[in-house]
């Protein structure tokens, strides 16, 4: 294949395309601290929450693949990368507009205001939850791909555009975060507040629309400025050839079955890595409104507002854990250099598994300190206490750290190792997402139903990602082959 982006290929190039993580990421912030507890207010319970992130890691593991694929061959004259990201784009805005009115076209179409649940609502949130994380995977595969192709086969310079990519996503997090935690945004759009739409749904309508104008502002500076030549396959290219004539299942399967032994152990190590963390993601706010606040979406007016309270404390918690993502993405590349891929990747899983150990601590501390106070005759249920607070929000900034390795390690890892896997960057990406994706799809089944075997609460799931973490670190430490950068590194800093 030849060479896609016009030179030189600077640094520049790598920050806009990059950038567009920062938009995709805002709407990611989104669904992590205010979908699970909007789900929940439209009336699907706790245990049933998590089979609606059932479409993300269902829709990376069939889209990514797919579009990683026809990537790769796309001889289009925009490119082979940037069609998919201008397509994306575009189904973030369909997505945006079903979540967002959500509550006002299931009430449009027959829900009744006092209706728990409200299922016209409930069905449409999740068409357009999964043509969300549809779009986010369209978006975000041919993204890195594309900064794949603009480094080559530099190994630094391929470590140095996924850090970029980290540092990105957490600068979507920090203002996806911040938004989601100021509760009076949608003044700026009163039009937002509805019959059916209340205070928090309007927050939600309101942070949505400024993702759609991150995403298409950011997306159309970088596919404006970072032109992607034409791919044309030679005729005498045998290997395109031989390509082109392989379906796309054929094609996956191949992949899969000329893996060598360095990118199946990365596969396996990411599996275990995202069994650790998606626990987290999926109840974070939720475990801080419940277990830390005490709240209840569905208990009486002190656990509702009780609840809200900790889902905004848990925003402000994932917007620290992004500030720390963001520094250390600017430090993984120095760091790796000087200890090593393996080493620094297998070390962080281990802060993965202390934090998530954690929650226990802090939960028995919130339970044993839950206060309570009498006003004109009526017992009411206060905030927790500012050391409970302060202990909770010191682990969301403690998982920044590893964090910042999972965003960006393993991509740098499956570019190096995508020339040993018999197939183009857009697929070999591919291939890592179904590391990603299966053990999201295990977590979203499991989990619920522990959580609720186990005393209905989200301390279960969080101890299997501990146990899963500490595994991933060991494997990563003892079986993960370093790259060959990380070598001559290593023997250019010995000492003379």
């Amino acid at each position: 294949m030849q060479d896609q982006i016009q030179p030189p290929r600077n640094t520049i190039k790598l920050v806009l395309v990059a950038s567009i993580a920062a938009g995709v990421q805002f709407g990611w912030a989104l669904q992590l601290s205010l979908l699970t507890p909007y789900v929940q207010l439209l009336g699907v319970p706790h245990t049933w929450a998590a089979f609606i992130w059932l479409c993300g890691p269902l829709s990376g593991m069939i889209v990514q693949p797919i579009v990683g694929y026809h990537s790769d061959r796309c001889t289009s004259r925009f490119g082979r990368r940037s069609p998919f990201i201008a397509s994306g784009a575009a189904f973030v805005i369909i997505a945006i507009i079903l979540i967002g009115f959500a509550a006002d076209i299931g009430h449009s179409a027959g829900d009744l205001l006092t209706q728990t649940p409200k299922s016209r609502a409930v069905a449409v949130f999740v068409v357009g939850f999964w043509v969300l994380d549809v779009a986010n995977n369209m978006i975000q595969g041919p993204c890195r791909a594309l900064l794949a192709d603009i480094c080559g086969s530099d190994h630094r310079r391929t470590r140095l555009a996924n850090a970029l990519f980290s540092f990105f996503m957490g600068v979507g997090n920090i203002l996806g975060y911040s938004a989601g935690s100021y509760t009076h945004l949608h003044k700026f759009l009163p039009f937002t507040r509805t019959e059916a739409c209340d205070v928090f749904c309007a927050n939600l309508k309101t942070c949505f629309f400024i993702s759609v104008f991150l995403v298409l502002s950011l997306t159309t500076l970088a596919l404006t400025c970072v032109r992607e030549k034409q791919w044309l396959p030679e005729a005498n290219d045998v290997d395109a050839g031989e390509k082109k004539s392989v379906p796309f299942v054929g094609e996956l399967i191949g992949a899969f079955r000329n893996l060598k032994k360095p990118m199946w152990i990365l596969l396996l190590v990411t599996c275990l890595n995202w069994i650790a963390w998606f626990p987290f993601l999926l109840y974070d706010t939720d475990w801080m409104a419940r277990e830390v606040y005490g709240g209840n979406p569905n208990g009486n007016p002190d656990e509702k507002d009780m609840y809200d309270r900790g889902v905004r404390t848990g925003a402000l918690g994932l917007m620290i854990l992004s500030v720390v993502l963001g520094l250390m993405s600017l430090g993984v590349e120095g760091i790796s250099r000087i200890i090593g891929v393996k080493k620094l990747w297998g070390g962080v899983n281990f802060i993965l598994a202390i934090c998530l150990a954690m929650t226990v601590l802090v939960t028995k501390k919130a339970e044993s300190s839950r206060r309570y106070a009498t006003i004109g005759g009526q017992t009411h249920l206060l905030p927790p206490p500012n050391d409970v607070k302060a202990g909770a929000l010191t682990i969301f900034a403690g998982l920044g750290i590893p964090q910042a390795i999972t965003f960006s390690i393993p991509f740098a890892l499956a570019s190096m190792f995508s020339s040993t896997s018999g197939a183009g960057q857009g697929l070999s990406l591919g291939v890592l997402n179904v590391a990603i994706c299966v053990p999201q799809m295990l977590v979203s089944v499991v989990s619920g139903p522990l959580d609720e075997a186990l005393g209905g609460g989200n301390l279960p799931a969080f101890v299997m990602g501990a146990i899963a973490a500490v595994v991933s670190g060991m494997l990563a430490l003892t079986l993960l082959p370093s790259p060959p950068s990380d070598v001559t590194i290593n023997t250019a800093a010995a000492p003379h």
